[in-house]
């Protein structure tokens, strides 16, 4: 398949789609599913069960043997640990999501690009078709502003100065 053929909007998407799963391993799978799934309110009244039920048992309202004394250091730890793989978990998933950004900001730049060289032309055609048809149209700066194909390294120097 030609690359010009590939570069339909279905093209485009299915091209998108293939290269994040080609980058996707198994490291990536497990932290897409702990994302979606520690990320839920569900977790959130989990974790919140979870730390009541502890301190409740471990202060001894309801006469049970208390295995973490207050001021609960084993819950203290086990909360640490939770936080900093939660915070690991959430690192990766955005390193991910970043990638992924990063390919389809190339793509919307490639796709940009491709339009307004499309419209240049279009504008030098219908100039074109009214010089030919001998219709008189009134020439401005600005038509022939946009004629003119764009200088994508000037643009590029005026971002990165910008910056």
């Amino acid at each position: 398949m030609k690359r010009e053929e590939r570069l339909t909007s279905k093209g485009l998407s299915e091209d998108l789609h293939s290269r994040i799963n080609f980058e996707h391993t198994w490291v990536d799978t497990i932290a897409d599913y702990l994302t979606r799934y520690l990320g839920t309110v569900s977790f959130f009244f989990i974790n919140v069960t979870f730390f009541a039920v502890w301190i409740i048992w471990n202060s001894g309202l309801f006469g049970f043997t208390s295995f973490d004394p207050f001021p609960f250091g084993f819950l203290t730890m086990l909360v640490s640990l939770e936080a900093i793989f939660l915070s690991v978990i959430v690192l990766i998933s955005q390193n991910r999501q970043s990638k992924i950004a990063d390919i389809r900001q190339k793509i919307e730049f490639e796709v940009d690009v491709r339009s307004e060289e499309e419209t240049t032309k279009i504008l030098k055609m219908l100039d074109g078709l009214h010089k030919h048809l001998g219709i008189q149209s009134e020439r401005d700066r600005e038509l022939k502003r946009l004629e003119r194909p764009t200088d994508l390294e000037k643009i590029q120097k005026a971002v990165e100065k910008e910056e």
